[in-house]
């Protein structure tokens, strides 16, 4: 169960890294942006939000245990 539960969460994450990183791309060629300047928002934003929950799931170890 567990195992199981870890797994759905990291393909949760993923995921919501995955929109984030595509909206910020997408966003930035409608502000007029090139694509390797797309790309690199997309990949801060990807990056950005693979640190948050990582940061996130280690404040939440800390206060459950």
């Amino acid at each position: 169960m567990t195992v199981a539960l870890i797994l759905l969460s990291s393909a949760l994450v993923m995921t919501l890294a995955l929109l984030a990183a595509t909206a910020a791309g997408i966003l930035a060629r409608i502000d007029g942006a090139t694509y390797p300047a797309a790309f690199t928002r997309a990949a801060t934003a990807f990056a950005t939000t693979l640190t948050l929950a990582s940061a996130i799931t280690a404040a939440l170890a800390t206060v459950t245990h």
